[in-house]
């Protein structure tokens, strides 16, 4: 395939998709990575396109959310490997919160298996992913329908959950960093988020690596309240969506990665793949597997790794 058609067609992805990650655009170009970052910073070069870390977006992409339908196709085995990772930390018996996403609905789809569960959720997706779950109860929030995630969301939402209190709240998003946290595009959404988040004594944010970096419109949980990211290994070019989980590292978030499920084996990640990271800083522990910390040692399917403090 010539440059120019590679590049037309890197553009009608990104037209249609809102964004795309690096990784997706060069299995559908069928080139390699280095190639399509190469298209990706012509594109931007003549003003079709922004790149964000691992990934394009279309310009103006701070404030634009891409509606569910293109978020369903975007990092898709990130996403399984983050869930497989994540349903570990879910107990026989708990209660828990778990938003709205496409992320949070792989994570639902997962916690069907988990006997004595309740969930309270503002998302018709992850309620409709635990519907024939018979040992899980699903509370749902009220609300307005918002269409483009399915999920409820205004004042509605916002009161069902005043005096709530459950052990674990399950929460993605647009963006993460480590000077603002959490954030996504929509500030009805953002609302419900932060609602979900006061009702939770632990807060697990479910991000995949081409969010890391990435800042969007409105906070929805501040880095200091985030117990801990569960994400998938940044590509080893990634150096800056690297040194973003350092830094949140650094800020006392517990941070567990998980392989793609093209990245088989559950051995630990070697600390030399971490290079691009600053040093831990002082009375933090170095790279380490998850069964440091209680990880869940059934996922398989990921390479975990935690950074956390003493």
């Amino acid at each position: 395939m010539f440059a120019a058609e590679r590049r037309q067609l890197i553009l009608e992805m990104v037209r249609a998709n809102g964004a795309v990650s690096l990784r997706e655009l060069a299995r559908v170009v069928q080139t390699s990575e280095v190639t399509v970052r190469r298209d990706v910073r012509a594109l931007e070069a003549e003003g079709l396109l922004d790149r964000r870390h691992g990934g394009a977006v279309l310009p103006g992409g701070f404030t634009r959310e891409s509606g569910f339908p293109q978020k369903s196709h975007l990092a898709t085995a990130e996403k399984t490997a983050i869930a497989d990772l994540a349903a570990g930390l879910v107990e026989e018996g708990e209660a828990i919160v778990v938003g709205a996403g496409t992320t949070t609905q792989e994570l639902a789809r997962r916690l069907a298996r988990v006997p004595g569960l309740t969930v309270v959720t503002n998302s018709l997706l992850v309620a409709q992913a635990l519907a024939h779950a018979n040992r899980v109860e699903v509370v749902m929030t009220g609300g307005t329908l918002r269409g483009s995630n399915y999920a409820l969301v205004g004042s509605g939402a916002e009161q069902s959950l005043q005096g709530l209190r459950v052990s674990k709240a399950f929460l993605s998003g647009s963006g993460l960093t480590a000077e603002r946290g959490l954030s996504t595009s929509n500030m009805l959404s953002a609302s419900v988020d932060r609602a979900l988040v006061q009702a939770a004594a632990e807060v697990v944010v479910l991000a995949d690596h081409t969010k890391l970096g990435t800042d969007t419109m409105f906070q929805t949980v501040p880095t200091d309240l985030i117990t801990r990211l569960v994400t998938d290994e940044p590509p080893p070019h990634d150096d800056r969506a690297a040194t973003e989980l350092q830094a949140l590292a650094d800020q006392g978030v517990q941070i567990a990665v998980a392989g793609a499920s093209g990245n088989p084996g559950g051995e630990q990640v070697p600390a030399t793949r971490r290079a691009p990271l600053p040093g831990p800083r002082r009375g933090h522990m170095p790279l380490r597997s998850g069964a440091g910390m209680g990880e869940p040692t059934g996922a398989e399917r990921g390479r975990v790794a935690d950074l956390r403090r003493r």
